[in-house]
């Protein structure tokens, strides 16, 4: 999501869902390149859990490029694109992204430069904290 007014050097957000326990993974970063999702994906997803079967996503070139296909590729991870106009084929997403939205115009300041901080905190504050197995 984004882009966001900067807050520490953050202007995006990016997320993975798991369709099965609706766990949501989320991050603040500085761009949103096809090497922030691979980013993503090693650090939030693989390291701590596993390498999914599937990924589902719009068709942003930060996850259409040659860079995200050979990490799926090398994993033998499917990796399935919404229809254009279509968001509800990535429903779980959709529905955290107007969660998180909903948290930012909620808890930010005025002047939206602490958002990076804020909806974090408030996140992590009122989700229930475990994780699936």
């Amino acid at each position: 999501m984004g882009p966001f007014p900067s807050s520490f050097a953050k202007t995006y957000i990016i997320l993975g869902v798991d369709y099965v326990s609706k766990w949501v993974e989320a991050k603040a970063t500085r761009t949103d390149d096809a090497r922030t999702v691979i980013d993503f994906v090693k650090a939030n997803i693989v390291s701590m859990y596993k390498m999914p079967r599937a990924i589902i996503s719009y068709r942003g070139t930060h996850f259409c490029n040659k860079m995200v296909s050979a990490l799926l590729k090398k994993y033998n991870v499917t990796h399935r694109v919404s229809t254009a106009y279509h968001p509800q084929t990535n429903g779980q997403a959709e529905v955290s992204n107007s969660e998180i939205k909903s948290i930012l115009e909620n808890t930010v300041n005025h002047d939206r430069k602490d958002w990076s901080n804020r909806w974090m905190m408030h996140y992590g504050r009122t989700t229930q904290h475990t994780k699936p197995q």
